[in-house]
């Protein structure tokens, strides 16, 4: 009788432990995929200016790395725009938006809200 209920045991230990497996691997899963949102953000970091200033040069390495994530992960640009990273950083997400089509990116996501905004 003890070793079916420490069978019993076992299996719901396993059951629990993989299911929190499958828990987490969904978590990590998020806007940004794998990626955690802040080496997402910091992947954009030739954006400062150009996030912050509509009037700023969006530099060519800015447009790479925006056109890149949005390739891989387009809710991720919207994500780390509007996270608290940003906003510490001095982002304005208003302004932020526009770079995609600054850049003349063709496939950015026109239309889609980015919280209050809409991409251009």
């Amino acid at each position: 009788m003890a070793l079916k209920m420490n069978s019993c045991s076992a299996i719901v230990l396993l059951y629990l432990l993989a299911s929190q497996a499958i828990i987490q691997e969904a978590e990590a899963a998020g806007e940004c995929g794998r990626t955690p949102i802040q080496k997402a953000a910091t992947s954009l970091s030739p954006c400062i200016s150009a996030a912050g200033n509509v009037g700023a040069k969006v530099t060519p390495n800015c447009c790479t790395k925006v056109n890149a994530l949005l390739r891989t992960a387009p809710r991720c640009l919207c994500a780390v725009l509007l996270s608290p990273l940003a906003k510490n950083a001095g982002i304005k997400p208003g302004i932020a938006i526009t770079i995609p089509k600054r850049c003349n990116i063709r496939n950015r996501p026109v239309g889609k809200k980015c919280g209050r905004y809409v991409v251009p």
